[in-house]
């Protein structure tokens, strides 16, 4: 059944909504706020892609924002016969994506945002996928589904949201049948560095990211954490490899050189944009890495 959405927001409660979120620093909206406030604004063309895309051979954010999907799913081994669970799904895309170019036999999504599993499950209805694409309202460090069931979680670009990351880690390892796999395509804060202005522009840009995309403190480690509780949780095979180079930087350079994919933007959201955009990509995103990890469940 699809969740009922939030009531429309007025123009003006929009502004103040964008205005608050991105100036006030004494507030901190939690997941789900934020996403109702971002709404269906992407700033892709022909999907809804909330994505950073992945840009080795990508020429616009739509063909980044899937080549990222297939990325993960080729990491992942996500293959014809896969029951999957997604969690975070965003408003479906990459389960669309999945369903038509993987084939696997079952995608069961979890979301904590209502308004995005409305606009989800619609678009799996009209694209004729409901068979084999369940997207449900539930939580990723809670999940509502049974032990030792999937051959392989997914958490695309949401798993720094969760309350906590390791919560989910130990979800995850639950839900999974022995040998099955968890990948991730993961925010992380970077190692320090350089001197003290590549240091404060460091933590700056972490905090930023931070503060106006609800992780909680509890998620902000580097790589070795991150492979440390994957091991302690008992997964096998673990590998994380940064692919910042491959999403940050080409992205940044895309969004200078194509100011309609801005233009979808709410107009305040467009305006942060186009300051941040003034600043070279270096500098900007000089806190955050950003990491492609898989592992196995032990059989």
């Amino acid at each position: 059944m699809s969740q009922e959405t939030p009531s429309p927001r007025s123009p003006l409660q929009a502004a103040l909504g964008y205005l608050d979120w991105l100036i006030n620093p004494f507030q901190r909206r939690g997941v789900v706020a934020v996403y109702d406030l971002l709404s269906t604004r992407s700033p892709t063309e022909r999907g809804l892609y909330l994505n950073l895309g992945y840009w080795p051979e990508a020429s616009d954010l739509d063909d980044a924002c899937e080549a990222l999907v297939m990325r993960v799913a080729e990491a992942g081994g996500m293959s014809e016969g896969d029951r999957v669970l997604d969690v975070g799904y965003g408003f479906g895309d990459q389960d669309i994506l999945w369903a038509r170019r993987r084939a696997p036999e079952r995608i069961i999504g979890l979301n904590i945002t209502a308004s995005q599993v409305a606009v989800a499950q619609r678009r799996v209805a009209e694209a004729g996928l409901t068979e084999r694409i369940d997207l449900r309202l539930g939580s990723a460090t809670e999940m509502p589904i049974e032990s030792d069931s999937a051959d392989l979680v997914v958490a695309l670009e949401c798993a720094f949201h969760f309350d906590t990351r390791e919560d989910f880690f130990r979800e995850a390892w639950r839900v999974l049948r022995p040998g099955g796999r968890l990948v991730t395509a993961d925010i992380l804060p970077m190692p320090k560095a350089g001197g003290w202005i590549a240091r404060l522009q460091q933590r700056f840009s972490w905090w930023l990211v931070a503060s106006k995309f609800a992780i909680p403190p509890a998620n902000a480690y580097m790589r070795p954490h991150y492979q440390a509780l994957l091991a302690l949780r008992g997964f096998e095979r673990i590998r994380i490899e940064s692919i910042r180079e491959d999403v940050y930087a080409p992205l940044h350079r895309y969004l200078a050189r194509h100011p309609e994919s801005v233009r979808r933007l709410h107009p305040i959201a467009r305006l942060a944009a186009r300051v941040a955009l003034r600043f070279d990509a270096a500098s900007v995103y000089r806190g955050l890495d950003y990491v492609l990890a898989t592992a196995v469940k032990s059989e």
